[in-house]
């Protein structure tokens, strides 16, 4: 059952990417994570320009993100793609979500 709700999560996450042409955001984080919970303070002045997604690696499922990343934690990705490590970098995640912002605007304008 508790595999099914994350499944639905994260589905519902990517409809809302979808939706809303937002990137997507994923946190590689685990319970307790101080350096997890500051990294989030940082994201906010960011936070419409994004979907989050956590995924909790010490949780048996996501058993390849603890071995890839259990000495990195915080770790993200935007929309799949590794972004940074052990924190935010402010003006990296800017410059990532401009470039995500610009693609999808021509992606739009292709479609008109």
């Amino acid at each position: 059952m508790f595999f099914q709700i994350v499944r639905c999560f994260q589905l519902h996450a990517h409809k809302l990417a979808a939706d809303r042409t937002l990137p997507i955001l994923t946190l590689y984080t685990k319970d307790p994570c101080p350096l997890c919970e500051h990294a989030k303070e940082k994201l906010e002045p960011f936070r419409r320009r994004f979907v989050l997604q956590q995924v909790d690696i010490s949780l048996p499922e996501n058993r390849i993100w603890l071995d890839r990343y259990r000495l990195d934690i915080p770790v993200f990705h935007l929309n799949g793609q590794f972004l940074m490590k052990h924190g935010v970098d402010a003006a990296l995640l800017d410059k990532k979500l401009q470039e995500a912002e610009k693609q999808h605007e021509r992606k739009s304008d292709l479609l008109k």
